[in-house]
């Protein structure tokens, strides 16, 4: 897995493209040595790079370690498995991860309290990705 930093998340969330996506799984798992780990197995498009040409979809994994908090409440109307939009931010030492990013504006910046009133989020240490 390819870990990101808060100096290569830019870089990161520009090479996907999160919304109309889905959700394969969530994977959240308990171990003594690193705490908890959730795991986000997702379907996304790369980013256009060239005018003319169509994203390739590819199969992202998103894990986040030492996972603090974490939410997956799904609303009755809300779809289940396709990605609205999605937020990745670096604050207080945490990555945030939602997605769904209900009821933020996309020029805004989220804060703590916006992750926290997301149906699907996670704040952990440590962000790494990998593709298959």
């Amino acid at each position: 897995m390819t870990p990101i930093t808060p100096n290569t998340l830019a870089q990161f969330l520009r090479r996907y493209h999160f919304p109309g996506g889905r959700i394969r799984a969530v994977k959240v798992a308990r171990r003594a040595a690193t705490g908890v780990t959730v795991e986000f197995r997702l379907a996304v498009r790369e980013a256009l790079r060239d005018l003319g040409t169509t994203p390739k979809p590819v199969r992202l994994t998103v894990r986040l370690s030492g996972v603090e908090e974490y939410r997956f409440q799904m609303r009755p109307s809300q779809p289940k498995v396709k990605i609205a939009d999605a937020r990745v931010s670096h604050l207080n030492g945490l990555f945030y991860l939602n997605l769904d990013a209900w009821g933020l504006e996309p020029s805004e910046q989220p804060q703590v309290f916006d992750y926290r009133a997301s149906e699907v989020f996670a704040a952990g240490r440590e962000l790494a990705w990998d593709v298959k």
